[in-house]
């Protein structure tokens, strides 16, 4: 009786809520047509609006033609290729110009797929997807680092400056360091065994993924995180390659 009751009471003060919000003009949930597609639309021609102001009062940065005697020192790709260009310095150019790339995509394409949770679709919710949110950040930010080194950090010879130093004082070509033949394939192994297995055995979330879906986003989420790893081993150690081999070098 007293369930009931409670149940009748909570159901009433529900009923009270909804005839507020309605008679505030508040309510939880909007229409995506034409509210959220209305917002868009004047988005759209404000920013395309802002664009054509920009491009009219700011003449376009066009260089001099080219010079076939003259090799630039640096010569730098254009700046949204200036991720690949600085990856170069720490991957193979196979790795660095095909098969992270391709990961990119591939990772992007396996999103709708891999990614079953339901919670937080058709509103903002951080806190319900914290896992996707924070690792895809991470890989955003982390490829606008790589294009403002190549872009502001990269002098001649392709070698580090901070912004106080002077690019007309050339800096030497350091030799690189390589693992030794034995501690690279060690190194990588406890690296990706590390990755699969910890997050396996201490995430409840990522279990219930199913061992196929963990599969593809543990070796792309590794892949992603092993870049900052090199690029700390190149700037600070110096360390050009973990394991290099006849046929190929990572």
């Amino acid at each position: 009786m007293n369930g009931l009751v409670k149940g009748i009471n909570m159901e009433a003060a529900e009923t009270k809520k909804e005839d507020k919000e309605s008679a505030t003009g508040k309510q939880d949930t909007e229409y995506v047509w034409p509210d959220l597609v209305f917002k868009e639309y004047l988005a759209v021609v404000a920013v395309t609006a802002l664009m054509l102001l920009w491009a009219l009062m700011v003449n376009a940065p066009l260089r001099e033609l080219a010079n076939p005697g003259l090799t630039e020192n640096p010569a730098k790709a254009p700046w949204y290729f200036l991720g690949l260009q600085e990856l170069l310095v720490y991957f193979d150019p196979w790795m660095a110009g095909v098969v992270l790339p391709s990961l990119i995509i591939t990772g992007l394409i396996a999103v709708p797929y891999i990614d079953t949770n339901t919670k937080g679709v058709g509103e903002y919710a951080l806190s319900l997807r914290k896992f996707a949110v924070y690792n895809y950040l991470f890989g955003f930010i982390m490829w606008w680092v790589l294009i403002v080194i190549g872009t502001f950090l990269r002098g001649p010879n392709w070698n580090f400056y901070w912004p106080w130093e002077s690019w007309e004082i050339h800096k030497e070509v350091e030799q690189a360091l390589v693992f030794q033949p034995a501690w690279g394939p060690a190194f990588l192994g406890i690296y990706f065994l590390a990755g699969f297995v910890v997050p396996w055995l201490t995430s409840r979330y990522l279990r219930e993924k199913g061992f196929l879906r963990y599969s593809i986003i543990m070796l792309h989420l590794l892949i992603m995180y092993f870049v900052p790893v090199k690029i700390v081993l190149r700037l600070v150690f110096n360390v050009r390659y973990v394991w290099a081999a006849p046929w190929f070098n990572i």
